[in-house]
């Protein structure tokens, strides 16, 4: 499992920026759709499991597989572009614009939409027979997580903005850490343990993820959740997508690459 120097490892996040910015559109929005459905697959698996077994603890340790799979695979989240995109413009790197930050967002942000809605569609047939009854256990809990975390936050007015808004700030702290972990290692195995650590963290706490949330709140409200499709909207899905870049760009991208990329001139001794 060779371990890779933040030195190292972060002149790869910068050149995975780049990347990012230059793939063509059929690609950027393919990987997109893909990773949107994988990490749709996985929270459905997760609260299976936490209402199976009455343990959410056991969810979020099981969660992170689909977090590893997406990204062995090579498939982006929004949530990783915005912590890597913008490092290529702070580089100067040819071709890295703001604009092409922005294009890159867009196109990731409609393909991982895309890939969590259908998920959300299949998952919903399976949990009510083809809609011919009523939602099972799991339909019905995915329900009460889409009332609870967009209903349940507006009754709460601003406070309830302001707890939403750092949940997801949180939240991408932790994923664009498990991002970057997977770039600290050469070998599958380092990468997989790397990158569980902060996405076990992120899910258990119940932090605010915008990819997941494409799934749980279309899907709860395709179950009967009491919520309209603006209540996802405005009391979730825009808010934790502004918390989710502020979080990763603040806390992971612009830390590590000002510290371990752009490091300072060294003190002289005294």
């Amino acid at each position: 499992m060779a371990y890779l120097a933040p030195a190292e490892f972060v002149t790869k996040m910068v050149d995975a920026g780049e990347s990012k910015l230059l793939m063509a559109t059929k690609d950027t929005l393919i990987r997109a759709y893909m990773a949107g459905a994988i990490l749709a697959l996985a929270a459905a698996f997760a609260v299976t499991v936490s209402v199976n077994t009455a343990n959410p603890l056991i969810g979020a340790l099981l969660f992170p597989v689909g977090f590893c799979m997406l990204y062995l695979l090579g498939f982006d989240l929004l949530t990783g572009v915005f912590t890597l995109a913008p490092l290529a413009v702070l580089d100067k790197r040819a071709g890295a614009t703001w604009g092409g930050v922005m294009r890159n967002w867009g196109l990731v942000f409609t393909g991982n939409f895309a890939g969590a809605l259908t998920v959300a569609v299949f998952m919903a047939i399976i949990f009510t027979n083809g809609f011919s009854e009523a939602p099972n256990a799991v339909g019905v809990k995915i329900g009460h997580i889409g009332e609870g975390r967009t209903v349940g936050y507006a009754a709460h007015g601003a406070a309830g903005m302001l707890t939403l808004f750092i949940r997801a700030v949180m939240c991408n702290w932790m994923v664009s850490t498990g991002v970057v972990a997977a770039m600290m290692s050469t070998s599958v195995s380092g990468k997989v343990i790397a990158m569980w650590m902060p996405i076990l963290v992120f899910f258990y706490m119940g932090f605010e993820h915008s990819i997941v949330n494409m799934y749980l709140f279309p899907s709860g409200l395709m179950l009967g959740g009491n919520f309209t499709f603006m209540d996802y909207m405005i009391w979730n899905e825009i808010p934790t997508v502004l918390g989710n870049l502020v979080g990763g760009l603040t806390f992971v991208g612009a830390t590590l690459y000002s510290t371990h990329y752009k490091t300072a001139p060294k003190r002289r001794a005294a």
